[in-house]
């Protein structure tokens, strides 16, 4: 078109870049006149010749004005893409992270990537507490460490209105000796999340850096975006922690119900948690019911003050519940000086738990016999059978109960070793249970009907257990002893007598055999009572 014009025109022109190289026309070194072309205020070329070249520089320095307005708005929109394309990649990274310390990292690491500095920190404060933390930093301190606090107000009074700035004049916070001497440079923007400071990003030089309004426009969208980032990341672990105490807090109680209500009790009713438990719930099951108690505890009470009636059955049953847990039973109640424990598998669980919690006592013994105390004795009595585990009530009040005549035997058991003079007593039931009885020493101490009961019960004493000296002298008794029972059920009571007799020559002090040696001297003397089939009758419960 310019060549078209020349030539309309029938001008001498040409036209050179700004080296002087012909870009257009035939080059003369005979020209009258000249006119520059501009890019702005740069030289870029010359149109040079006769009379019109005024006109067709016009028209090219127009031609250069539009090229250079596309120019700059392609400049523009790609500045603005990269921006966008900036955010998004940032948001992408932040929303890929959870803590704040992470978010702090990214944050100072795309800052300095983006704008020139060789030290900075991104800094947050609780404005209640007043408490400053530097969660990522890079490069020398730019402040004062033991100044930190003071940070928030240093950057408030520097721009009150955005809380955002290029400092230019470093020498009052120098004079202040806030900052280091080797800091140049200066630029920050404010963490801010709806009109709430939360902290800042700082950024510094050692060299003298003009600092431009693009570099803070691109720290403010970081720190817009990191601070909305964090607060994120801070409700998010309110809410983990909220979640967490939650948690522990039925954790708690779980593991507080579980030592009233069993586990084990929970867990027969086909249930995981008490809070699963409702009222009615029940399962029958064979198991094996022990009770122990303190003998004469209450003799023992009266010298003890409520204080150390109270330490003594916390310390006494600490010992025993463990004992029993370890042998696969359970608690099912505390009953002051006396426990009812549950076997739901073997009776030779329980019977394990028994002869280890008769030990156990032989060392409380030790240790109450060398502080000159009174020793103590307990008993166990124990049966198997069929039994009821269920939850009973009503719906404001619900309680875990254990109803079956086996636990009235077990208990009755209980309160027969003290007529017996026996430390364990089983039922026959009990026994047939075991899966091991060879393990064990057994006497056989005859049939009993409990009151209120029909059905006679075959009881044994398991004597393992006992102290040494005495289990020596049982067991060597127990040959006689045998002997003396078999004929007592006999009606052989001469026989009988002269049994126990040798069997006490050897151990003088077992009641048992006492207690039966008494009953055939007097069936001796006074005769045999009519219908007497051996079967003792117990008139108290």
């Amino acid at each position: 078109m310019i060549e078209s014009l020349i030539r309309d025109l029938g001008e001498s022109v040409f036209i050179d870049d700004a080296t002087g190289q012909t870009l257009l026309g035939t080059k003369s070194d005979a020209y009258a006149k000249e006119e520059p072309i501009r890019n702005e205020t740069e030289i870029i070329g010359w149109v040079r010749g006769d009379d019109r070249v005024k006109l067709i520089a016009t028209v090219m320095q127009a031609w250069v004005q539009k090229e250079l307005e596309r120019k700059k708005l392609a400049n523009e929109v790609l500045s603005l893409y990269q921006e966008l394309n900036l955010i998004f990649n940032f948001s992408e990274e932040l929303a890929q992270t959870i803590g704040q310390k992470e978010i702090a990292a990214i944050a100072i690491a795309e800052a300095r990537r983006l704008i020139k500095s060789d030290l900075g920190l991104l800094i947050l404060w609780d404005e209640e507490s007043g408490h400053i933390e530097v969660p990522a930093a890079f490069g020398k301190p730019i402040f004062d460490e033991s100044r930190l606090n003071d940070i928030p107000q240093i950057l408030e009074s520097l721009n009150p209105s955005t809380g955002s700035e290029i400092v230019g004049d470093l020498s009052s916070l120098r004079g202040q000796g806030l900052i280091d001497s080797d800091v140049q440079s200066l630029i920050y923007a404010a963490l801010k999340v709806k009109h709430r400071v939360m902290g800042a990003i700082i950024l510094g030089n050692t060299d003298s850096v003009q600092y431009s309004a693009a570099d803070l426009k691109f720290l403010v969208t970081l720190a817009l975006q990191s601070a909305s980032a964090m607060e994120s990341a801070l409700l998010y672990e309110k809410n983990i922690e909220e979640v967490k105490a939650r948690e522990d807090a039925m954790r708690r109680i779980y593991e507080v119900t579980n030592k009233f209500v069993p586990h084990e009790f929970i867990g027969s009713l086909g249930r995981n948690v008490i809070t699963d438990i409702q009222l009615g719930d029940k399962v029958e099951k064979i198991v094996t019911v022990l009770f122990t108690d303190i003998r004469d505890y209450t003799t023992l009470s009266e010298q003890m003050t409520p204080e150390e009636n109270f330490s003594f059955v916390c310390s006494f049953n600490a010992q025993m519940g463990p004992i029993i847990r370890a042998h696969r039973g359970f608690i099912n109640q505390y009953l002051g000086d006396a426990i009812m424990a549950i076997f739901p598998q073997h009776s030779s669980d329980a019977l394990h738990a028994a002869i280890e919690m008769q030990e156990a006592v032989h060392q409380l013994n030790a240790n109450r016999s060398r502080s000159g105390m009174p020793l103590i004795r307990i008993g166990v009595g124990m049966h198997t059978g069929p039994l009821i585990m269920g939850i009973t009530g009503d719906h404001e009040r619900l309680d875990a109960a254990t109803i079956s005549d086996t636990v009235n035997t077990a208990s009755r058991l209980e309160g027969l070793t003290k007529v017996y003079g026996v430390n364990i007593l089983l039922s026959e039931a009990c026994v047939n249970n075991l899966t091991n009885a060879d393990e064990f020493h057994f006497r056989q101490l005859g049939l009993i009907q409990l009151k209120g009961k029909f059905a006679p019960v075959s009881i044994y004493e398991c004597f393992n257990g006992i102290d040494e000296k005495d289990f020596n002298k049982k067991l060597s008794a127990l040959p006689f002893y045998k002997e003396g029972v078999f004929d007592y059920f006999n009606k052989s009571f001469k026989e009988a007598s002269d049994k126990f007799i040798r069997a006490l020559e050897i151990h003088p002090e077992d009641k048992t055999a006492k207690l039966f040696l008494g009953k055939a001297n007097l069936y001796l003397d006074k005769g045999i009572p009519e219908n007497w089939t051996g079967v003792e009758e117990m008139q108290f419960k």
